[in-house]
């Protein structure tokens, strides 16, 4: 294990800022992480896990540890007659453990194809997208308190999930290195075609038994067409979660702009796209500077290649503040900002 001073993290954030950290580190297993951690000069230093850097957002160096997992195990750990249980390591590339279960036929997160990212940072975000969320298939995970170095072991129920949220993100925040994610994937697959995109290229097919792999290949397809590529522009992905309002709330901003879109997630919450309420607001494909909002997915800002984050932060502040001002309505961010 080799540790880095003074190492630029340019290359391990998709928006392509160029920061630098005071230590770097990339671990195999547990057993390196408890020897990293237990050195004295790291006592008292700030740590931060990273994975792919695909929700990161750095304004500035980072005067810490950074510690990058490269552990790469996926295995299926146990089955009964309805579930298998694939066990990931925090290393894990996300898609690299969406094909393994496709290529098994083990369902429920085919829709989750492509989302950037390592297993590791599943469970913080609690990711989801075209009706899919890690939540529903998590079963369970393993890690390593910061402060103790002790194991420790969470449900899905000790995991607080939310919407892009989980305890990661609130009290755990930074205190925990998830190790390895425990997933209980359907062996009789059952496709969730909800979203219209996916439901109009599946027709295409024109084929009466649709596999997760059709589901997976299409999802990939979707965000190949609407997403730019981190290798060729920078961008963190979707920078804003989407706005759960009530019915009522929604039903009055309804009667304002008729063609307002909603997605039913309750019998009291319907969510909003984000991304249609700044297209609103005139933002989608707009340039300013160095940054700006991507001409196919409103939701994505964008980074042209020397862009700085006060530039990120300036364009992000000035979103939510029309949106809030059009549709009385506050955008919160996705992206971790450090």
């Amino acid at each position: 294990m080799q540790i880095h001073q003074n190492y630029s993290l340019k290359k391990h954030n998709t928006f392509g800022i160029d920061v630098c950290c005071k230590y770097y580190a990339e671990v195999k297993n547990e057993n390196e992480i408890t020897q990293l951690l237990s050195e004295a000069r790291f006592k008292n230093k700030s740590k931060l896990i990273i994975g792919g850097g695909s929700n990161i957002l750095f304004t500035k160096d980072f005067d810490g540890l950074v510690i990058n997992q490269i552990s790469n195990r996926i295995i299926l750990s146990s089955e009964d007659e309805k579930y298998a249980f694939v066990s990931a390591e925090a290393g894990v590339i996300w898609h690299e453990l969406v094909l393994f279960c496709v290529n098994k036929n083990l369902g429920g997160i085919e829709n989750l194809s492509l989302i950037p990212g390592k297993v590791g940072a599943a469970p913080i975000q609690n990711i989801g997208a075209y009706g899919q969320e890690l939540k529903n298939v998590f079963h369970s995970l393993k890690g390593i308190h910061i402060d103790d170095l002790k194991a420790v072991n969470f449900s899905s129920s000790d995991c607080k999930f939310g919407y892009r949220d989980s305890i990661f993100k609130k009290e755990l925040k930074s205190k925990i290195i998830i190790t390895e994610v425990i997933l209980r994937l359907n062996k009789y697959p059952e496709l969730n075609t909800s979203y219209g995109i996916i439901e109009d290229e599946l027709s295409k097919l024109k084929k009466d038994n649709i596999t997760i792999k059709n589901v997976s290949d299409i999802v990939c397809q979707i965000r190949r067409n609407k997403l730019p590529d981190p290798q060729k522009l920078g961008n963190a992905g979707s920078f804003f979660k989407n706005p759960e309002i009530s019915i009522e709330e929604y039903n009055l901003l309804k009667s304002k702009y008729s063609e307002l879109p909603g997605l039913k997630v309750s019998d009291t919450v319907i969510k909003i796209p984000a991304g249609w309420l700044i297209e609103k607001c005139g933002f989608k494909g707009k340039r300013i500077g160095n940054v700006g909002i991507h001409e196919k997915q409103a939701l994505v800002i964008v980074n042209y290649g020397n862009g700085k984050p006060e530039e990120i932060l300036k364009l992000k502040n000035k979103i939510i503040k029309k949106v809030n001002l059009k549709f009385n309505l506050e955008l919160q961010q996705e992206v971790n900002i450090i």
